[in-house]
Order: structure tokens, then C-alpha cells, then sequence
């Protein structure tokens, strides 16, 4: 026997047939789908022994001009509100959750069980920003819920005794998107100093044109994956093409990553959109950021929240955690290597 072929780790594997007979029938409506998953998730988490640790929270709703109002969650790393601070203060990690732009939230268990355990392995503070589903809404007002999200938390970072000059920006999924639409945004508008970019499997071209469909699971036919990836794209950006390009909607595709934050990036043997995330990773190398790029072996797109059942997925933690702990730090500075 040889290991050249991608196979599923046996770890994922179980978990999976744990979890197949809870599973609610699978909608074909945006709404249908949002409705099932937000039931499924308490029911997925009590299954996985997931429950949200104690700690310090606090809640904002903030006014986007143009589009609906944002809802953010912050987390402190023990139960006790940190105190407002004049210089110094915890680093801030501003992260937007997955669930393709049309299922999830801050509210759903494994999201808010996986904040509060960040923010108290990492020692940091982190906002978790809320963004409209789509289709009811659609493109730009979710990067430009996000850009409040993250403008809110830089300004006042200190009233929430964090240091706005040890700022991160993360997401996973859809929401990686969104992370990195902000960063775009950041560098655009405002170019406040953005220490770190943590993308867990990102999707980060909409034309679909980077996706590595080598990387589809087994069983799972090609053309039937770019469908249902073809329907997520059209539900928040439409059918137009150019609107399709938009650099705060496909942020791979930007003329220019010159000025991106250092990035550290997650993608899975197992996920088409690994091609996403190591497009990524080589486009900001040649833009001259200062990057790394993982590819878990046996895993796919969702494993990674598997914790305590796929050693991987712990794993994955840990790198994760270990990563924003160096905003603890003084950062590396390196050489100018950009052409």
C-alpha cells in the first residue's frame, strides 16, 4: 500500500459518523439552510461536549451608512472586564465567522465556545463582528460592516484596555473573505498598524478561477461542488462578473497586496479551496509580505472546529494560539524584498 492519494483522516472520520444520524434534512433554500444549521449547532455541540468557557463580554450595535447595522461581541481573556488603559494593553484580534455568507453567527455555541477560548489561551481581547446573510443582503454591505466592526474596535481599543498598535485582523471561511476585505479596506482608508492576518480556509476569489478541485472530497462529484460554490458566489455578489472582481469581494485579485499585513494561513488536503488559500499566500510573497501557509493533511473545511476528537484540529489551536500570542511581542522586522 502507498499514501501518494489524499485520504480522510480516520480521526474526521468518526467524528463525521457520529454526527451523520443528528443531522437535520438538508434545505435548499438560503433561509431553509440558516434555520436547520442554527438548530443543528446547539445540537452538534452538546454531541462534541463544546460549551462556552466564563468570561467577560460586551455587546455593541454600530451604524454602517448605507447599509444595516453591525453587531459586535467583545471577549476579555478572564471573567473580569479589562480596565481602560492610557499606553500599552492587550492586544485585539477583530474576527468574523464562516458559514458562506448565508449560515451562522456570534450567537451560534461553537462559534462563541471557540472566542472565548482564544481570547484566554492567546491573552488578548477579541471582537467578534457580526454581518448581514445573504442573499437578503447582499455586496458591499458586508465588507463594509466588517470595516466598521474593525474601525470600532480600533478606536477604542484602549476604553477596552487593548493596545491599537497590536491590532490583528482573522477569519475562517467566508469570513476570511471578509477579514481580508477589511485589511484591503485598512490599507485603502485609513492605514491604521495592523500587526497580523490569521485565514482559516479561506475563500478569497469569487470568480471561482483558484479553486483546486483536486482537493474535493471523495465522492463528491467536481461539477456538482463549482455548482453549489457558483450559487454561494451569485447569493452575495450577484451574476455581474466585474462585481464578481471587486477587490473588497475577491480580495486574491487586487492589483496590488504591496502594504497587506503579515499573514499566517490554514487550508485543508480536503477543501477546494485550498487553491484559494495557497493562491493567496503566493501572491502576497511576490507583493512582498511576510507570509506562511499550512496545509493540514486528512482534513477538509470543517475539521479544524473538531476539537478534542481530531488531534489535528487540536493542533490546529494551538498553532493558531501560539500565533497571536507573538502580538505579545515586538514584531520582526524584515527586509525589503518586494520588486
Amino acid at each position: 500500500m502507498t499514501y501518494k492519494k489524499a485520504r480522510k483522516d480516520r480521526f474526521v472520520q468518526a467524528v463525521e459518523r457520529r454526527l451523520k444520524p443528528l443531522q437535520p434534512k438538508q434545505e435548499k433554500t438560503a433561509l431553509g439552510k440558516r434555520t436547520s444549521s442554527a438548530a443543528f449547532d446547539p445540537i452538534m455541540s452538546a454531541e462534541l461536549g463544546v460549551a462556552p468557557i466564563v468570561s467577560a463580554t460586551e455587546e455593541h450595535v454600530l451604524p454602517v451608512p448605507g447599509h444595516p447595522d453591525a453587531r459586535l461581541r467583545v471577549y476579555w481573556p478572564t471573567d473580569v472586564r479589562a480596565e481602560a488603559v492610557a499606553d500599552g494593553g492587550l492586544p485585539v484580534l477583530v474576527y468574523f465567522f464562516g458559514g458562506g455568507f448565508e449560515i451562522a453567527g456570534i450567537d451560534w455555541v461553537w462559534w462563541d465556545a471557540s472566542f472565548r477560548e482564544r481570547a484566554r489561551d492567546a491573552g488578548i481581547i477579541l471582537v467578534a463582528g457580526e454581518y448581514s446573510h445573504a442573499p437578503e443582503v447582499t455586496f458591499p454591505a458586508q465588507p463594509e460592516q466588517c470595516w466598521s466592526v474593525f474601525e470600532w474596535a480600533a478606536t477604542h481599543a484602549r476604553e477596552l484596555g487593548g493596545d491599537p498598535n497590536r491590532m490583528a485582523i482573522g477569519g475562517g471561511s467566508s469570513g476570511a473573505n471578509l477579514a481580508t476585505a477589511t485589511a484591503l479596506m485598512n490599507r485603502d482608508r485609513a492605514n491604521r498598524p495592523v500587526r497580523l492576518q490569521i485565514l482559516e480556509v479561506p475563500l478569497l476569489d469569487l470568480t471561482t478561477r483558484h479553486l483546486d478541485l483536486d482537493g474535493v472530497e471523495p465522492g463528491i462529484p467536481k461539477p456538482l461542488f463549482r455548482h453549489l460554490a457558483g450559487i454561494i458566489v451569485r447569493q452575495y455578489v450577484g451574476r455581474s462578473r466585474k462585481r464578481r472582481r471587486d477587490p473588497y469581494a475577491s480580495p486574491l485579485l487586487a492589483k496590488s497586496l504591496k502594504g497587506m499585513p503579515p499573514t499566517v494561513i490554514w487550508t485543508a488536503e480536503l477543501d477546494a479551496l485550498r487553491g484559494d488559500g495557497e493562491a493567496y499566500a503566493r501572491a502576497l510573497s511576490e507583493a512582498g509580505v511576510p507570509v506562511s501557509c499550512v496545509r493540514m493533511i486528512g482534513q477538509n473545511h470543517g475539521s479544524g472546529g473538531f476539537r478534542h476528537h481530531v488531534p489535528a484540529a487540536d493542533h490546529l489551536h494551538r498553532d493558531i494560539v501560539a500565533t497571536l500570542r507573538t502580538l505579545h511581542d515586538e514584531p520582526v522586522v524584515y527586509p525589503e524584498v518586494a520588486r
